[in-house]
């Protein structure tokens, strides 16, 4: 051990100090461990509604779809099928036609999206399958009758149940109707399943039909809205994606589940972000109360940092001294910090201490995620404004002149 940490360590623990400056120094480590142990738990909570989030649409989503860049019709050439053929990387693919359409039962109507898809291979790429909660996926035209899947919410809505039919009324003719000039495209079909994806928005807005159903419903002809693909590994899904837009070009727009709730993850990362900073200025409060502590303590030391000039200490040295005597602060705090912060994290993902309403949330209680980079992220910024705090006080110690401070001595 250097003599330089041996001093700053003897002046830790030295108990010839002023009390008033112990008592900011304990103060200083106590904020740095409340500062680190605050980041480190709303961090944790963060990474875990982002899981949250995360498991819930990708479970139901497509890792990529791919639709026309221009207009709603997209034909399946030749090029298309070839690039996505090519893609070794990609488990399954199916395609789907999505338009809005209303919803009548009795006198109850909702507009929602109905979306065509194949039922062969829909479960493939998204999570509806597995989300069936009454029913069955069985919507494959029989004749002239044909199936379709609700949401939980939106079959509570409408008050209907596995053996309900219902009236799908298309947005193709309605300009016609308007104009008294024909009837509007209408079907009906009969509710085969209801599914909860624990997702609101598509609970409520989303129903599920047969491609062809689709097809004559919205008169698509030969063309669909779209192509939706899952990968063998979802961390391949940006990847993947460069790859079908570069072979693909402009008249295709290729987008990952990362691309298709953009808006969200950007205020998540916002709100993640502004937490992060917020809480750094509790960190940043607690190093400016040891800066004025250690420089209250260069000037009580006065005598000896003169006294080891005079022995042939350098500049640099007793300003290294002073440096460590602020990183030890800083790191007695931000171990004790992270030490308090995984208790509390551990206790939340063990027993539970901090419950949610299950009638309100889809989790029963907050759900935390532990991540090490955020370790090395909360180290880093509280072990640099230590670091920045101890800068001025070992500054203006190494700016003594050994004469001036032992002349009165």
């Amino acid at each position: 051990m250097s003599f330089e940490r041996f001093i700053a360590l003897r002046y830790l623990r030295s108990k010839q100090q002023t009390l008033f400056i112990n008592i900011i120094m304990l103060v200083s480590v106590v904020g740095i461990t409340i500062g680190v142990a605050a980041l480190l738990i709303v961090l944790s909570v963060f990474n875990g509604f982002n899981k949250v989030v995360t498991d819930v649409l990708i479970g139901f989503d497509p890792h990529i779809r791919i639709t026309p860049a221009k207009g709603k019709n997209l034909q399946i050439t030749d090029t298309l099928l070839a690039a996505v053929a090519a893609e070794t990387s990609l488990r399954a693919w199916s395609p789907y036609i999505e338009s809005k359409a209303m919803l009548m039962l009795r006198d109850v109507n909702r507009v929602v999206v109905v979306r065509g898809v194949v039922d062969s291979t829909v479960g493939e790429v998204s999570g509806v399958r597995d989300a069936l909660v009454l029913g069955s996926f069985d919507i494959a035209e029989k004749g002239s009758d044909a199936g379709i899947v609700l949401g939980m919410t939106l079959a509570d809505r409408l008050g209907a149940t596995v053996g309900t039919q219902l009236t799908v009324v298309s947005p193709v003719g309605v300009d016609a109707f308007l104009m008294q000039y024909g009837q509007p495209l209408m079907r009906t079909f009969t509710v085969v399943g209801i599914y909860d994806s624990r997702n609101k928005e598509y609970d409520s807005y989303y129903a599920y039909v047969s491609i062809d159903a689709a097809r004559k419903l919205f008169q698509f002809a030969g063309a669909v809205s779209g192509i939706e693909m899952r990968a063998k590994d979802i961390t391949q899904a940006e990847t993947i994606r460069l790859s079908l837009q570069r072979v693909l070009g402009p008249s295709y727009t290729v987008m990952t589940w990362y691309d298709l709730h953009k808006d969200l993850y950007s205020v998540m990362q916002i709100e993640r972000w502004s937490a992060y900073i917020i809480l750094c200025l509790i960190i940043g409060v607690a190093t400016f109360n040891m800066l004025g502590s250690l420089t209250m303590g260069v000037v009580e030391k006065r005598r000896d940092i003169g006294v080891l000039k005079s022995l042939g200490a350098t500049n640099r040295s007793v300003m290294r001294l002073f440096m460590f005597e602020g990183l030890f602060v800083g790191v007695i705090g931000t171990v004790l910090g992270m030490a308090i912060g995984l208790a509390v994290c551990y206790v939340q993902i063990r027993y539970q201490v901090f419950p949610l309403d299950p009638n309100i949330y889809i989790i029963p209680a907050i759900p935390v995620e532990v991540r090490w980079t955020d370790f090395a992220a909360i180290g880093t910024a509280s072990m640099v404004l230590s670091s920045l705090a101890a800068l001025y006080p070992a500054r203006r110690a190494a700016a003594l002149m050994p004469v001036e401070a032992i002349r009165w001595e």
